[in-house]
């Protein structure tokens, strides 16, 4: 290769300097590759059949000793389509004529393809794609917005713009009947349309009483930041939280998206003109396009216009118990919140004390109520001698600034009994926390004697019973009757301090009185007859399991297992035993040691036998008795009538037998006792003198429970 020849400038240059003007040039034996940009310098526009098209015609000589080969290359591409803002449509020429020698071909085959692909018929039906071949031309139509192709935003003077983008391919295959030679062309033609102003629309429904707008349509790559209101500027997250709902909604196709928020009536600017509410809603969204973080902004100011807008009414009533306060708020949705005395109506409160109607809601607080008590709701101010009045008082407030929409209080008087007189010397009095001493602590009243405080007491009442003769309680006499007057008062220690807190707190003082008449006389009339038959325990049965163990000490802490048996014990070596009754947590119930004795093997009946215990005694012929060791609540025993320890020695067994014998088997009997109802025989007790018994005690049970330890 020697020489490139571009036409028509006719300029020659070699290999070298085709590829410093930026075209690349590469030859084999039986192909020859050359590239230029789009916009080269020796490229040149051509009209086609009305078609603006980009062409590049080379000759290119490789010569050879006595010989040089010329091979002529045009390559064309097309440049301008038409946009509308639904379709694009790309024309190209039928026949190309940079690229045919004669006018006389053959079209052999049209193919169309997205992303260098091709498409069969099918597809292209399915994404609207349409191709048409006319004498002239071949039409290819692509709807804006199409599969294959995408979106990107853009912002211009802060203005939101859009375009599409797709890289349809065409692939044409003709015969010219002069050369007889078969041509191939394919082009793959990246399409981006004109930026298309999408202005974000913002919409609502004033009826809701609540601004529901959409901001949208976005391409994907938009995202929502903040918005900023006259008095803040709040991201989606503390928009959401304030209950504004901000949503992200997407097209069935998922290719759009638009951002909804749900803002109340009572957030916005308010004003009223001859029976015509306006609301004005002012708001500038805060948007970034991704990746590229390009910011930018839509403001938007919304009015709604409702008319006949009736203010909410509040009214109440009582009954015996309760407050019931009804808040009417028409034909209007509720666009404010509700104080309840100092606590507002939350979702908790209002499932506990609200009803809902169609254009109403009820609040129904009882007046003893402990939750509301918590909450000093509602607000005593005066206290009689059988009545307590109250006060509630409720706020319908704007959520946003607070401002007090509606005010209503209620007054009503409940039936308390203050206090009580009882025939057998007792009086009860109940000391309510009033509106003038609010910082009272009812805990902290206490009668005439600082020493009686109350028996019950929380955050407005104070509970107390005492006796007519107790807590510095007076007596005077009035004709025939007894007066008895006691005072519930803070002790002055109190007083002095919650004075010098609040120099505003009135000093609390209740004075209790009961009557009695001094001399009269009750006649009360019974008749008797005696009982058909004694009252008489049923006979039942039941299971109790009783262990015996062998512990490894005196502290009885640690015990041997099974699997240490047989235990190696010398002469003169205590032997630790526990007897446990396991399966009862009944404590009326005790277990008593009746017999223990040893033998040489199992059989419990077997001769030669050695007594231990004896009718729940140590063996007194025995010169090593046996020590019994006392038992107490601990974290293992929680019942100490139901374990008996005790302590027997190996000077107990005869030596010479035991030698030949080589085991020892301890044995007990144990009698379990109704610890509640004593009477006589082995229920009396461990080892207790039966000379001095006391009459009454009885056993739960004829049997005895049998247990033996190898």
């Amino acid at each position: 290769m020697t020489a490139v020849v571009f036409s028509p400038s006719k300029n020659v240059m070699n290999v070298d300097e085709v590829q410093r003007k930026g075209y690349a040039i590469a030859n084999t034996p039986t192909r020859l590759v050359l590239r230029s940009p789009h916009n080269a310098e020796e490229t040149y526009l051509q009209n086609v059949a009305g078609v603006p098209m980009r062409v590049l015609s080379t000759s290119t000589f490789f010569e050879q000793k006595w010989l040089v080969t010329r091979v002529d290359a045009t390559a064309v591409c097309p440049t301008p389509v038409a946009f509308t803002p639904e379709v694009i449509t790309w024309y190209m020429p039928k026949h190309i004529d940079p690229l045919f020698s004669s006018d006389a071909f053959t079209m052999l085959e049209v193919y169309m393809g997205i992303d260098a692909k091709r498409l069969d018929t099918e597809e292209m039906a399915a994404r609207n794609y349409s191709v048409l071949v006319t004498e002239a031309h071949i039409i290819v139509e692509i709807p804006v917005g199409a599969v294959g192709g995408y979106f990107k935003s853009h912002i211009q003077d802060d203005q939101y713009f859009v375009t599409y983008t797709i890289e349809p391919m065409l692939e044409l295959l003709w015969i010219e009947e002069v050369a007889h030679e078969n041509t191939s062309y394919k082009v793959l033609f990246p399409i981006t349309t004109p930026p298309m102003a999408r202005p974000p629309q913002v919409h609502t429904v004033p009826e809701q009483a609540v601004f529901v707008l959409e901001l949208g349509t976005f391409n994907l790559d938009v995202e929502l930041l903040n918005i900023t209101f006259p008095t803040m500027v709040l991201t989606v997250a503390e928009c959401n939280a304030r209950g504004f709902n901000v949503q992200e909604q997407r097209s069935p196709d998922n290719t759009l998206k638009t951002f909804r928020m749900e803002v109340p009536f009572s957030d916005p600017v308010r004003r009223a003109e001859q029976g015509v509410t306006t609301f004005t809603l002012q708001l500038i969204y805060g948007l970034v396009i991704f990746p590229e973080y390009a910011p930018f902004s839509h403001s938007a100011v919304v009015d709604a216009v409702l008319l006949d807008i009736v203010p909410p009414s509040v009214t109440g009533n009582c009954d015996q118990e309760n407050f019931h306060i009804t808040v009417d708020y028409r034909n209007q949705e509720p666009f404010f919140v509700v104080l309840v005395g100092k606590r507002l109506l939350n979702h908790e409160f209002a499932q506990q004390y609200l009803t809902e109607g169609d254009t109403d809601f009820t609040i129904t607080l009882p007046f003893s109520s402990p939750d509301l008590a918590l909450h000093s709701l509602p607000c005593i101010y005066s206290v009689h001698s059988s009545s307590v009045r109250s006060r509630l008082d409720v706020a319908l407030l704007n959520p946003y600034n607070n401002m007090t929409i509606k005010y209503f209080s209620l007054a009503c008087s409940f039936l308390k009994t203050l206090t009580e007189c009882f025939s057998n010397g007792t009086m009860t009095a109940l000391a309510v926390k009033v509106e003038s001493a609010p910082g009272l602590n009812p805990g902290q009243l206490t009668l005439s004697d600082p020493a009686c405080g109350p028996t019950y007491s929380d955050d407005r009442f104070a509970y107390f019973h005492f006796t007519v003769n107790s807590c510095g309680t007076t007596r005077k006499f009035i004709n025939n009757v007894m007066l008895y007057e006691n005072e519930i008062s803070l002790p002055d220690e109190l007083e002095v301090k919650l004075n010098a807190t609040t120099s505003s707190e009135e000093e609390y003082q209740l004075k209790v009185s009961c009557y009695y008449v001094a001399n009269i006389t009750r006649t009360l009339a019974f008749l008797t007859r005696p009982r058909d038959n004694e009252p008489f325990a049923e006979t039942g049965t039941g299971r109790l399991m009783v262990r015996m163990r062998l512990a490894q000490d005196a502290s009885y802490n640690t015990f041997h297992q099974e699997e240490d048996y047989p235990v190696v014990r010398y002469l003169r070596q205590p032997l630790h035993f526990e007897v446990e009754l396991t399966t009862s947590s009944d404590p009326k119930v005790a277990l008593v040691l009746d017999h223990c004795w040893a033998t040489l093997n199992e059989d419990r009946d077997s001769r030669p036998r050695w007594n231990l215990i004896i009718n729940g005694c140590e063996n007194p012929e025995d010169p090593y008795r046996v020590v019994f060791h006392p038992v107490e609540v601990d974290a293992r025993v929680h019942f100490p009538s139901h374990v008996k320890r005790f302590e027997a020695y190996m000077f107990s067994f005869a030596e010479d037998a035991v030698e030949q014998s080589g085991q020892v088997f301890v044995h007990c009997d144990v009698v379990i006792c109704d610890a509640s109802s004593p009477t006589g025989g082995p229920c009396s007790g461990q080892c207790v003198n039966q000379d001095n018994l006391k009459r009454g005690r009885s056993c739960l049970s004829s049997d005895m429970y049998q247990s033996t330890l190898l």
